[in-house]
């Protein structure tokens, strides 16, 4: 009789785990906006400044329980890049600078932790993929300005064309944010993400200034839970 007993309770236990972790179940499908702002960067006398820009983040999450659920991400954003470059030889005031337009890509798969508190849930996330930069064009102009000249009294510039190149990084990322149900099936959500990577080398034209960067972006969109 003891036995039986036993044997009831872990039943009813285990129904009830797996009830409770079927009503935490969700998944999500969801559709955001998001502004990425990028530090600049020095290092190998190149300095690289990145624009800061608007893009477009989707996202398919399914969440198992409080402690398991997993997102994969593509995102998209301009990533246009600014360099300048030191000229050791003929001086070290010469400098050569170009500006590349880039579009930049990213698939991410990330580990998201959460829990249910009324119609919000908030969340964790953290994972990784990778960032591929893609120069909007196959050439951009370069200039060159050359003040090494002993007692002249301006600079001389010249133009060139230089060629660019797609780069692909690893990216670290990692968020924080909470999912706002406000009608059956459809919520908004609201997080901050961070990626972290070595900074972009667009061009053999200038050295990389192999340091890592991080983009920080807010972001705002609408989900709708299947």
């Amino acid at each position: 009789m003891v036995e039986n007993l036993r044997k009831a309770v872990v039943v009813i236990a285990l129904v009830l785990g797996f009830g409770a972790s079927i009503a935490c179940a969700q998944t999500t499908l969801a559709g955001s906006v998001y502004g990425a702002f990028q530090p600049s960067s020095s290092g190998n006398q190149t300095t690289q400044h990145p624009s800061n820009s608007a893009g477009a983040l989707l996202e398919l999450r399914h969440i198992w329980n409080p402690l398991l659920g997993l997102e994969i991400s593509y995102s998209y954003h301009r990533a246009d890049e600014d360099y300048t470059k030191l000229l050791l030889v003929p001086g070290p005031t010469d400098t050569v600078a170009a500006s590349i337009p880039t579009n930049a890509h990213e698939i991410a798969a990330d580990w998201v932790g959460s829990f249910r508190l009324a119609n919000l849930r908030p969340f964790v996330l953290v994972g990784g993929g990778w960032l591929l930069d893609v120069p909007a064009a196959g050439n951009v102009t370069a200039t060159t300005t050359l003040c090494s000249t002993v007692g002249a009294a301006a600079c001389t510039t010249s133009t060139g064309s230089i060629p660019t190149r797609t780069q692909t990084e690893d990216v670290f990322q990692y968020g924080a944010g909470v999912d706002w149900m406000v009608l059956p099936h459809i919520g908004l959500r609201f997080q901050y993400r961070g990626n972290v990577y070595k900074a972009a080398s667009l061009s053999e034209e200038f050295t990389s200034t192999d340091k890592f960067t991080q983009d920080a972006e807010p972001v705002a969109g609408v989900f709708f839970q299947f």
